[in-house]
């Protein structure tokens, strides 16, 4: 199984990561989770039908935003039908990814995560809640989630950069604790959409 990363329209820079985020988390969850995710990511264009083969995707970056009417058609579909997006602001991407998100689900809102939510206490135990990665203006991290019908299908990380932390520390001279902990937060998003009963039941 691959994870996907988003290609989008709007000249923001979807491939902000590219390099080792993505390959870091996959690694680590088949180290700590026993998950058999491949260590190659996929890159996925919302409009390619092989969307619906990728169960999870991830997207990322630092500014605009743009799904066209038939790449906001079909995430919806794919996350009705059981697929799932983590979205990561690399700071940002917040005012540009807000809009995008009501084109796909024009009937919700985010809400925030509360620190006692089962994704933080998976394999690896966040009391606090999301963890703050890397610091950008002094604002606390959030956690927040579209829900359609009881199910998570849409995870916004936001004033945290998880996806930075992932990468291999050289990139941004992260410290080793560091980027352990983003990828021990990642690795508990994997746990919970794939490895239990509590995402299907919007716990």
């Amino acid at each position: 199984m691959q994870l996907g990363l988003v290609k989008y329209n709007g000249g923001g820079d979807w491939y902000a990561n590219l390099e080792t985020s993505l390959p870091n988390l996959a690694r680590f969850c088949n180290q700590q989770l026993g998950t058999q995710l491949s260590e190659e990511q996929i890159i996925v264009d919302l409009a390619d039908r092989n969307l619906f083969s990728i169960p999870f995707l991830h997207l990322t970056g630092h500014g605009n935003v743009i799904f066209s009417d038939q790449e906001a058609q079909n995430l919806r579909k794919y996350l009705i039908a059981g697929g799932f997006l983590h979205i990561d602001d690399n700071y940002g991407i917040d005012p540009f990814i807000r809009p995008q998100m009501k084109k796909v689900f024009p009937e919700l809102d985010f809400i925030e995560l509360p620190a006692d939510h089962p994704i933080f206490e998976q394999k690896f135990s966040f009391p606090k809640g999301l963890p703050k990665i890397h610091e950008h203006d002094g604002e606390r991290p959030k956690a927040l989630g579209l829900f359609y019908e009881g199910r998570l299908v849409c995870l916004y990380t936001l004033e945290s950069d998880l996806g930075d932390g992932w990468e291999d520390p050289r990139i941004h001279n992260d410290t080793e604790a560091n980027h352990r902990k983003a990828l021990q937060m990642g690795a508990n998003i994997i746990q919970f959409v794939f490895l239990n009963d509590d995402a299907a039941a919007g716990s």
